[in-house]
């Protein structure tokens, strides 16, 4: 113990350094070392500052020492700023060899008992694309079709047992009976058997191995029960059941355990986070003690008086209330806006005005309760030449399903689009593989022809095998009766159409996530947008712009993100778009959690407003198009929860600026103003054929070109070779065309281009 009182005394002058700018509640919080310890901290309190300075008190004061704390936290960021805090703060002491996230103390742990789960312990740790690789093998060797009944749908229903700490044999009979027929239970089980042959586990099994390990072996359990004198957890409140099972079976030895959280800030139910686990901490640790942190040093007093106005219309929370030096600063404003464009302008106009007043645009935020949002929100900002920032995610027009949505209408639009064309040939899935494309691919090269002119011929002939054959036959018809109606049917609704029969929509709802709906979600909107141009062209050149737009000069940018991304970030000036019946609260969070969906909704809510320093501007429109219908919208209940004293509403103000602007543009201009007519637009147009006359890209008039064959034409009775049926002789020339009788595959028709002369191979 001399080495421990020695190196207490070596550090105890700095040690004042880390009390010295705490207020009584965090210096309580750092101070309360025996027993279980509940820090309920609030949006802004500073608890961080409290942890750090936690570790660093219990090594000072010689409490414990480095390997004798386990701080947990949620993410790998959070634990790189937590422990150079500490060393900061202790003067470089050694870094603590157990401080990390959930997963990387479980594999750690894990690794060290890896015999006891059935694995050796250089086992590897499968990522989520691994994971769908092997269950798709499982369903293939168990003969299901993994069309109706998807590896990534599996793999969503494995997650969420693991997350609940549910072994296969635990797996309730109704859930098991949601997939494959009541075969999920089996496959899970048969999963996990793979998984141990392959000598690898996935991030659940991290922690539910750990699990099984402390609960069959107490002796294991025991030595860390003894090892980790003081158990520290930040974000107690995401914390998901497994989770929870870990850390109350490792804090039970020593009962020093501290979690800091926020029971209004839980908001991740959808990936497993439970916020009963911090709601009944007095329950699980009886003889608690309760610390609050209410003093705020991010927000005014309004915009903290607004959020706690608002979220104390929960009922399950255990109350705090927060406050603030900072005074009182402006109030809130709620505006109303005639519809979802109008919105999207008012917001930007917002945004111009205070860049002009010296707010920098990184210190501005736009947060929308979903993605599809963000789509006009994008399209304002590159009108107006506003640079921006997506954060937690891609650009509209750059997510995956946006993406290959897009391929499908360019290739309508334009049947030599190669690009798109490979991008889509084989989603969903159709059976057009890697070697059919590479055929397909190598023939087009060789007669010049684009992919599709390329595989309209391949499919007259032999080339292919019979299945793949069909499928792109059915895949060019498509496109052809598509693009046979380009004429007669509006280009939103043939969007619709083209997603519909293609099978991405159907290959979208068999996923069954939340991820899943909200990309569907993205494309109602995309087809929806489609509306405001006046053709199919129109709006993919509308598309090329925006994607191609310049970067302004510096690196200033809004941020644009969805509330669930910006937890822990903050901005000077925070924008709440969409507070509207029917879009927030979200209705499947309503309709799926009841009471419980609609109280996380308002903690949603809730963090949004504490995301702001100084300005909060709350929006809603009253006409929004959802799911391709235009919808009368009342503002939601959230709105009607804010107390009155804490905000300015500027509602009748906005609707009429918005009905005169519109009038206005109307009149003069026998219909409404074009979009377009904007110096962003017109800078953005300048830009793209800047660009495409700078890379002497030819003007193309949507028609086939295909080189003629080159060399000297077969003719019947000439020997050739082809690569996949060997040697024949020719029985019948026609074009491009050969019907070829070989000397082992018989008679086939294949093109010229894979033929070469019997005496040249």
């Amino acid at each position: 113990m001399s080495a421990v009182i020695r190196q207490q005394r070596d550090i105890e002058a700095p040690s004042a350094a880390y009390l010295r700018h705490l207020n009584d509640a965090q210096r309580q919080a750092v101070e309360a070392l025996e027993g279980p310890v509940l820090v309920l901290a609030g949006a802004g309190v500073g608890k961080t500052r409290v942890l750090t300075a936690r570790i660093a008190h219990i090594l000072a004061s010689g409490r414990a020492r480095e390997h004798e704390i386990l701080a947990v936290t949620f993410t790998n960021k959070a634990a790189r700023e937590m422990r150079e805090r500490v060393e900061a703060l202790l003067g470089g002491a050694a870094p603590l060899p157990w401080l990390g996230t959930f997963h990387a103390l479980g594999a750690k742990i894990l690794r060290r008992h890896a015999e006891l789960a059935g694995l050796k312990a250089n086992f590897t740790i499968l990522d989520a694309d691994d994971q769908i690789r092997l269950l798709k093998q499982i369903l293939k060797d168990d003969n299901i079709d993994e069309k109706r009944w998807p590896a990534r749908a599996l793999a969503h229903l494995i997650d969420g047992w693991k997350n609940r700490g549910l072994e296969p044999e635990k797996v309730p009979r109704n859930e098991a009976a949601a997939f494959a027929g009541g075969r999920a239970g089996a496959l899970y089980a048969l999963c996990q058997t793979r998984l141990k042959g392959l000598n690898a586990v996935d991030f659940g099994d991290l922690l539910l191995e750990t699990v099984r390990i402390f609960r069959e072996r107490g002796d294991v359990l025991a030595i860390y029960q003894r090892l980790f004198r003081y158990v520290l957890v930040d974000e107690y409140q995401d914390t998901n059941a497994v989770q929870y099972l870990w850390l109350r079976l490792v804090a039970q030895g020593r009962r020093n355990l501290c979690c800091v959280g926020d029971d209004d800030q839980s908001i991740y139910s959808w990936r497993g986070a439970d916020v009963d686990n911090i709601l009944r901490f007095e329950t699980d640790f009886p003889g608690a003690k309760i610390i609050r942190l209410e003093r705020n040093y991010r927000s005014t007093s309004h915009i903290l008086g607004l959020a706690s106005g608002l979220i104390a219309h929960n009922r399950s929370r255990l109350g705090k209330t927060l406050y603030t030096d900072a005074g009182a600063g402006e109030k809130p404003r709620l505006i109303g806006a005639w519809d979802s464009e109008a919105e999207a302008r008012l917001i930007g106009d917002e945004i111009e005005a205070r860049r002009r007043e010296g707010v920098s645009l990184d210190d501005m935020a736009v947060l929308v309760r979903a993605s599809f949002q963000m789509r006009e929100f994008e399209d304002r900002f590159i009108e107006i030449g506003l640079p921006y920032r997506v954060i937690g995610g891609p650009r509209f027009y750059e997510r995956a399903e946006i993406r290959d949505a897009l391929a499908y209408l360019r290739c309508v639009a334009q049947e030599d689009d190669d690009l798109a064309f490979e991008r889509i040939a084989n989603t969903p899935k159709r059976g057009l593989g890697e070697t059919t494309l590479s055929t397909v691919r190598a023939y087009s090269r060789q007669t010049l022809a684009p992919l599709i002119a390329g595989a309209r011929r391949l499919v007259e002939s032999e080339e292919l095998r019979p299945a793949a054959r069909a499928a792109l036959r059915r895949l060019i018809g498509d496109f052809d009766r598509w693009r046979g109606r380009l004429e007669t049917t509006a280009h939103d609704r043939l969007a619709q159409i083209i997603l519909e029969e293609s099978g991405y929509v159907d290959m979208l709802r068999a996923e069954r996530s939340l991820e899943a709906d909200g990309r569907l979600e993205n494309l109602s909107e995309l087809v929806r947008s489609m509306a405001d141009f006046p053709s199919l062209q129109s709006f993919l050149e509308h598309v090329s712009l925006v994607m191609d737009a310049e970067r302004a000069e510096g690196d200033e940018r809004v941020s644009l993100m969805t509330l669930h991304a910006a937890k822990g970030l903050e901005f000077d000036t925070v924008f709440l778009p969409g507070w509207e019946e029917g879009l927030f609260p979200h209705p499947r969070a309503v309709e799926e959690g009841g009471r419980a969906g609609l109280e996380e909704e308002r903690r949603l809510a809730y963090v949004g407003l504490t995301r702001a320093r100084r300005r909060v501007v709350v929006t809603y429109a009253a006409n929004r198009r959802m799911r391709g219908l235009w919808q009368v919208s009342a503002p939601s209940r959230f709105v009607g929860e804010l107390p009155p004293e804490h905000y300015d509403s500027g509602r009748e103000q906005a609707f009429h600026a918005v009905f005169d602007a519109s009038g206005r543009d109307y009149a003069a201009g026998g219909g409404f103003a074009s979009r377009y007519d904007t110096p962003g637009w017109r800078r953005a147009q300048a830009r793209g054929l800047a660009d495409v006359e700078a890379r002497g890209q030819p003007r193309f008039d949507g028609r086939a070109v295909e080189a003629p064959r080159g060399g000297q034409p077969f003719a019947a009775g000439d020997r050739v070779f082809h690569l996949k049926f060997g040697p024949g002789a020719i029985a019948v020339a026609d074009g491009d065309r050969m019907t070829v009788d070989f000397d082992k595959a018989g008679r086939k028709l294949v093109l010229a281009s894979f033929l070469r002369p019997l005496d040249h191979v």
